[in-house]
């Protein structure tokens, strides 16, 4: 295999995973309203496929670059930067080669291994990280007894497959929910893929790449192209339509919409792409998200200009250089307003609904002129690409403070003290964020089992940190069972955060509600307006 066969099986690797995010997506056990596998793995490897597609003579360094490049910067959530690592480690053993031969297959498959085991720093088996391994093994059996790349990559993929078949046996929790694992899923999608083309199949190679559009271009004012569908919950009334057409030409520019009776869909650039998908999810759930940051690129003069468009503030270059400095990932004009409010120096918009990658976390650091930078990811599926930026980053230090909530991260940047150093600031924070226990409460999208709860489609669910916790039809029954698993003889204050589809008299019924639960501690309301989640508590 040449170098740009190896292109091609790459592109029809990332083709293979695109065509089938949606039934990824559909295998996650969680039955949230939120970002998915399907869909970060996807944005992961298309945004290496776009560099790879962008090669005009490709060699086997060049194609390695921008594969391993692209998906690291493009990695989005867990399953998104294990992928990425994956690739990482495959082409530190093909790059240097002319041709590819079984044998350095085999090797490169076993290096791509270990590089996504030694990124993940409890690695759990039972995922994408054991189809891999499976993989791998398989591979470096093989690699002695046969010359025939073909008959190689199908008796890997069946091996891929069958220790994918075997992840429920692995972890109870997709054993309950009759599912594979997602991550894995999306590997053996990735594998058929490259398999299909390399033996001769008929398969589309075609990515979308805005550098290939001859057109006239001038330079846009806007740093992301994105574009998604909306399932939607309801047809759309003619007041929504224009309610949301209203909307998305007011906060961007060269907006294309394709409205149906079940779906909406939309392309468009914009400065915000995570509030535009928070406003989005009003009208159902998101598929076919992809945001491509396009910061000082080219674009068609097509494009209109908003004069509304929220811009971040421009670094100001005359500034004095800090010691220290905070991004924080964000959602909610509430929640974003308290970070600010602390000292964040910039908000990456996104979170749970959509896993910002770890391009958007480097890119937001250009924008802080600090010396050291802490990260605060506030989601446990963000911290793997916090952590990939930090070995990204090269001319300042990021120091990753591992918050897994919102009310993490604001309980770390409250115990910020300017005046110590950066290893007693991030043990501090550390420290403090251990004793948060953080409670959120959404809707569930499907049907499902999880830790022996039967969840019916539409129920309300109360989610700890470990889990489930509670779950009813009535919204403040889930809340409050939910808080009985976590308050304790220990526990002084509970603070509540209501999100965009709750009001403040809710809350404060809800509130009252806790009080008289439990006496004695004491509550806060505050208005956070993130999406999904109708409530979002802590409990100190």
């Amino acid at each position: 295999m040449d170098a740009a066969q190896l292109a091609k099986a790459f592109l029809a690797g990332a083709k293979s995973l695109e065509s089938q995010q949606e039934y990824i997506n559909e295998l996650n056990v969680f039955p949230v309203p939120d970002g998915d596998t399907g869909t970060n793995m996807t944005m992961t490897i298309m945004s290496a496929a776009r560099e790879v597609a962008a090669i005009e003579n490709p060699e086997m360094k060049t194609v390695c670059k921008a594969i391993s490049s692209g998906s690291l910067r493009g990695a989005r959530g867990n399953s998104g930067v294990i992928l990425s690592q994956l690739f990482r480690g495959f082409t530190k053993v093909v790059k240097t080669q002319d041709e590819i031969t079984v044998a350095i297959l085999a090797e490169a498959c076993e290096k791509g291994c270990e590089t996504a085991y030694k990124a993940v720093m409890k690695p759990k088996e039972g995922t994408i990280l054991t189809v891999a391994r499976g993989a791998a093994d398989k591979a470096l059996e093989l690699a002695d007894s046969t010359d025939d790349i073909v008959f190689f990559l199908e008796e890997v993929l069946k091996e891929a497959e069958d220790v994918l078949a075997k992840t429920p046996d692995m972890l109870p929790v997709l054993k309950q929910a009759g599912v594979v694992d997602s991550g894995g899923q999306g590997l053996v999608q990735v594998l058929r893929g490259a398999l299909d083309y390399l033996s001769g199949k008929e398969v589309d190679l075609s990515v979308d790449s805005a550098e290939k559009k001859e057109t006239k271009v001038e330079t846009s004012k806007y740093a992301y192209a994105m574009s998604y569908r909306i399932a939607l919950t309801s047809a759309l009334a003619d007041k929504k339509k224009a309610e949301y057409t209203a909307f998305v030409e007011k906060i961007g520019g060269d907006v294309k919409l394709s409205i149906s009776s079940d779906s909406v869909k939309t392309s468009m650039l914009t400065n915000d792409p995570g509030f535009v998908l928070s406003k989005a999810l009003a009208y159902g759930a998101l598929f076919d998200m992809e945001i491509k940051n396009i910061s000082g690129e080219s674009l068609s003069s097509s494009a209109s200009q908003s004069e509304n468009t929220p811009v971040e503030p421009e670094k100001k270059e005359d500034e004095p250089r800090k010691k220290m400095g905070f991004i924080a990932v964000s959602i909610g004009e509430g929640v974003n307003s308290i970070f600010r409010e602390l000292g964040a120096d910039y908000i990456i918009e996104g979170g749970q609904t959509m896993n910002p990658s770890t391009d958007d976390i480097l890119n937001a650091v250009e924008q802080v002129n600090a010396d050291t930078i802490f990260v605060l990811p506030n989601n446990k599926n963000i911290i793997l690409a916090a952590n990939q930026a930090v070995d990204l980053c090269e001319d300042k230090k990021l120091v990753v403070i591992p918050t897994k909530t919102i009310p993490q991260g604001i309980t770390a940047i409250i115990n910020y003290i300017p005046d110590e150093t950066v290893e007693e600031n991030k043990d501090r924070m550390v420290e403090e964020i251990a004793n948060v226990k953080t409670g959120q409460v959404t809707y569930a999208v499907r049907d499902t089992v999880i830790d022996d709860k039967e969840i019916c489609k539409g129920d309300y669910m109360g989610i700890g940190d470990a889990g489930i916790l509670a779950v009813n039809k009535d919204i403040t029954i889930a809340f409050i069972d939910m808080l009985k698993e976590m308050v304790d003889d220990d526990s002084s204050i509970i603070s509540v955060y209501y999100g965009q589809d709750a009001n403040e008299a809710d809350a404060q019924k809800l509130v009252d509600e806790i009080q008289g639960t439990f006496p004695g501690i004491e509550i806060e309301l505050q208005n956070g307006g993130q999406p999904v989640y109708y409530y979002v508590c802590s409990v100190e």
